[in-house]
């Protein structure tokens, strides 16, 4: 995304955060409920306010979960995961709680150096170890001393703290995108994240992320990447657009209009759509940046509605990014429910 939105979310209508001590969605009769769930797709949802009932509408169903645990490099696929306040997290791999630094603090994503994306992370011996073309292995601990640097990072102009990984992971992305000095940092769990209301507008609901964009959860759909791809000359594949969610069983876009959802135990709400930039024109593949498409072809069509254009301006909207509402598990193979009334 990048760009900070405005106070028109509200005219949008978009979902206000939750009161302090409202009740939280409980199942109800779920034995009873299970053999009409299979054969009607929904089930009755009510929450312990009394008079209030919601229905859970199966929309689709997962079929993969992306953990990106440094910001920009490349994906780790898992089966299930926890789902926290802050996003997913796969044993000691957490979505985007690493993230590259220059030395004066500012980010540094594929925006700017697109061989990031040709990193990946995996779990060994307790630790995380850097990979990528060229360069040997490197194995990190899994948290740095805490006599390590803390620094003040800066993303988007808004400030977060970071811990330094150390002079051999700093050299290690200096030798691999053979640029300035540069420094990696980890988020840790005592640390406050950047607010929603900083980096959007006040009319959203509230909660923290580390290094993301803006929200803890992207949510994209099979079908929506198959009608991009009718419309491109080169194809392109899902992980170009990073979600954390991919959804199977639904219509192109379909995910455009969900608010509430419901997965696994997981409890999401709907913050706003997805704004695309230059980003999503990176190959994975290659650390390649071709700074047209696929984003031309998706500003062809998947332009905003006008009276969104303070929020969206010009950039294309492609998935929708969800706050946690009540944190759980999730794997691929579970139901997608909406919360309906």
């Amino acid at each position: 995304m990048g760009a900070a939105g405005s106070s028109a979310l509200a005219r949008l209508g978009l979902p206000t955060t939750r009161l302090p001590g409202q009740p939280r969605p409980a199942w109800l009769g779920v034995a009873a409920l299970g053999l009409a769930a299979v054969a009607l797709g929904t089930v009755v949802w009510r929450r312990a306010r009394p008079g209030r009932r919601r229905r859970l509408q199966q929309v689709g169903t997962v079929s993969q979960l992306w953990i990106y645990p440094i910001k920009s490099c490349k994906g780790v696929l898992v089966s299930e995961a926890e789902c926290t306040a802050m996003g997913l997290r796969s044993g000691p791999i957490r979505d985007r709680f690493w993230l590259v630094i220059k030395e004066d603090g500012h980010m540094v994503t594929a925006r700017q150096e697109p061989r990031l994306v040709l990193v990946s992370v995996t779990c060994q011996d307790g630790g995380l170890v850097l990979s990528g073309p060229g360069v040997a292995p490197l194995l990190l601990p899994r948290t740095p001393p805490s006599s390590n640097t803390l620094h003040n990072c800066r993303i988007f102009g808004l400030d977060i703290q970071g811990r330094d990984c150390g002079d051999e992971a700093a050299q290690w992305f200096t030798n691999f995108l053979k640029t300035e000095a540069l420094r990696l940092v980890q988020f840790e769990k005592n640390m406050k994240g950047r607010t929603s209301r900083k980096i959007l507008s006040s009319s959203v609901q509230n909660y923290q992320v580390a290094y993301p964009d803006c929200s803890p959860v992207m949510i994209l759909s099979e079908a929506s990447l198959a009608d991009l791809n009718t419309r491109l000359e080169k194809k392109v594949k899902m992980d170009q657009f990073r979600p954390n969610i991919v959804v199977t069983g639904c219509n192109a876009f379909e995910e455009d209009t969900w608010d509430d959802l419901l997965i696994g135990s997981v409890e999401m709400k709907k913050v706003l759509a997805c704004p695309r930039c230059i980003m999503t024109t990176v190959d994975p593949d290659t650390g390649v940046i071709d700074r047209k498409e696929p984003l031309e072809t998706l500003k062809s069509y998947r332009l905003c509605d006008p009276v969104e254009q303070p929020i969206y301006k010009t950039s294309p909207l492609f998935g929708i990014y969800y706050s946690v509402e009540k944190i759980g598990s999730l794997k691929v193979g579970d139901p997608v429910y909406q919360l309906v009334q």
